[in-house]
């Protein structure tokens, strides 16, 4: 959910720029700036739609229990991330007790489960990756994330290491075989990563696109029956719409071509860095997969990550529900349970009286 601006790569900007080519560059970038504003008549509660309504509980899947979502009619179920460490204990033993727990539960109450399945992380205290990974095997399995200022903030399985990938889909091919059918769907965590060849010399971002699109596959062949969905918000070696290295926009038609819906976390529709990239493939491409977009940590007030309790604020729910479906054009929309933001603005914008 986080925005690499550097994504790995440092955007030279020539002084014999002409000014008018900078100003065509500027038009370009703000294409999308005032979109949302047609959308701000928006009101609660919210029509009925044909969206399916997830509420995104990140890695708190013991707050599904006895939750308010439950009891209404407009959510379908729970997205919940469950990490690849915690799933594979040693390698090619498995334990999806957590999984099939929660899929029961859900299931008591007419709801049905979301997998998100983490491989990447935002803490530098945690890999999510099972300890056998992180070897010499696999080329240490993780590489560091770090920030635009260089500190590391959290880590990534190396998705480029042939090694790595096949152990990743083993994992997916053991998770399809007990719930391909039983789970509305799974997706992969984000392509945004803070990673550069600079920070690991095994690195390159057409090592990554390759790499991302093995991954694709390995998913779609283990979920042929429930939904597939690759997170693609951003890519290491491009920066849109002036470095257009064809990046992500090759992995959305690759996800259409093979059958593999698309999403993006965060959902910020007044900020360039979405727009340009995550939020203008979906507007712009025409898909036969489904689309889905998170609502996540911040987005209720205009911000990524953000934990600041804005009390005097204005409901953002309308807007950010007209805008996905009118604009992205999505089939899924994953709210996530932010305090108290999920309470006081979703859930009434969510009431009966809208559908």
């Amino acid at each position: 959910m986080k925005l690499k601006r550097s994504l790995g790569i440092v955007i030279t900007l020539g002084a014999a720029i002409a000014a008018s080519s900078a100003m065509a560059g500027d038009n370009a970038a703000n294409r999308y700036a005032n979109a949302y504003k047609q959308y701000t008549g928006a009101a609660c509660p919210l029509a009925a739609d044909n969206i399916e309504h997830f509420v995104y509980f990140s890695r708190d899947r013991d707050a599904i229990r006895d939750h308010a979502f439950l009891t209404s009619d407009r959510f379908v179920g729970a997205q919940i991330m469950y990490a690849w460490r915690q799933l594979e204990p040693t390698e090619g033993h498995y334990d999806f007790s957590l999984i099939q727990s929660d899929v029961d539960y859900l299931a008591k109450h007419g709801k049905r489960l979301f997998i998100q399945l983490q491989d990447a992380s935002f803490s530098p205290e945690y890999k999510p990756v099972p300890d056998y990974v992180v070897t010499d095997d696999y080329d240490g399995g993780v590489t560091a994330q770090y920030t635009d200022g260089g500190a590391v903030e959290g880590w990534v399985a190396k998705r480029w290491n042939a090694k790595v990938q096949l152990r990743f889909a083993a994992l997916l091919s053991a998770l399809g075989k007990q719930f391909d059918g039983v789970i509305e769907g799974i997706n992969l965590q984000e392509t945004a990563i803070g990673v550069s060849p600079d920070t690991d010399s095994s690195f390159t971002p057409d090592k990554y696109v390759a790499a991302l699109k093995t991954n694709m596959r390995a998913m779609k062949v283990a979920f042929p029956q429930s939904t597939t969905m690759l997170y693609a918000n951003f890519m290491p070696g491009e920066w849109l719409p002036w470095e257009d290295k064809g990046y992500l926009r090759g992995i959305y038609e690759f996800g259409d071509k093979i059958g593999v819906g698309m999403g993006a976390p965060d959902l910020m529709y007044m900020k360039k860095g979405q727009l340009n990239h995550a939020l203008a493939m979906m507007h712009e491409g025409k898909f036969t997969v489904p689309l889905g977009i998170a609502v996540q940590d911040g987005n209720y007030v205009g911000e990524t990550g953000s934990a600041n309790v804005v009390a005097n604020r204005t409901n953002r729910v309308p807007v950010l529900h007209t805008f996905a479906q009118d604009f992205l054009k999505v089939s899924y929309m994953f709210w996530v349970n932010q305090d108290p933001y999920f309470k006081e603005d979703v859930l009434p914008c969510f009431s009966a009286k809208g559908g």
